[in-house]
């Protein structure tokens, strides 16, 4: 089930980028920029296969897939930032998210959210949703919107060079960075329980 829902992805993203080339690019990036999990390793990958088959430029897919993933974030951020926020303030302590919590995130993002950003777009998963809480958190624009870009390009770069080296096999790339985002899923998952479990002792012991 999970091979077949990847083939009809992998298929859709190979229809999409020879459709409509380095705007193609830049829309898929922005679609998995926007928290939609649309892997940027298959996205990339074969636009630089493109690029070995003399039909795109190596740094116009980089910048067009970099572009892509601003324009998404900034969607990211303005849900986080308009509409996430208000549900926190309103019903955060049903999902047990305290306005402390909340303060804590805008403290963090205030004093480290450049390095959050800029690192995050370089890690599977992460890049997809960091927006959101940056949004949430209320990080200041023109950092956010400066460090995303500055964290995707090298990202799309790479991502669309080794697509390149590989050739007609760019889609191998995929299997191996599945089973990474399969790790930081993991991490993920463990940080939720933890924090639900620390909020939950502290709910009986208050």
């Amino acid at each position: 089930m999970i091979g077949y829902f990847l083939s009809l992805v992998t298929n859709f993203i190979i229809s999409a980028i020879s459709s409509l080339g380095y705007t193609g690019v830049g829309a898929l990036m922005a679609i998995e920029s926007a928290c939609v999990p649309l892997p940027s390793e298959v996205i990339m990958p074969f636009a630089g296969f493109l690029v070995a088959q003399g039909k795109f430029s190596l740094i116009g897919v980089a910048l067009a897939g970099a572009l892509g993933c601003v324009v998404g974030s900034v969607v990211a951020y303005a849900v986080g930032i308009w509409g996430g926020r208000a549900f926190i303030e309103k019903y955060g302590k049903y999902v047990l998210i305290s306005h402390h919590d909340l303060a804590r995130a805008d403290k963090f993002f205030n004093k480290y959210g450049s390095a959050a950003i800029f690192f995050s777009r370089l890690l599977p998963v992460a890049r997809t949703f960091i927006s959101l809480p940056a949004g949430i958190a209320k990080m200041n624009f023109s950092k956010f919107v400066i460090y995303t870009f500055l964290g995707s390009l090298p990202w799309c770069l790479a991502l669309a060079y080794v697509g390149m080296v590989l050739g007609e096999h760019w889609n191998t790339l995929g299997v191996y960075f599945h089973k990474f985002d399969a790790v930081i899923a993991a991490v993920i998952l463990a940080f939720i329980v933890w924090y639900v479990r620390r909020h939950l002792k502290n709910l009986k012991t208050n």
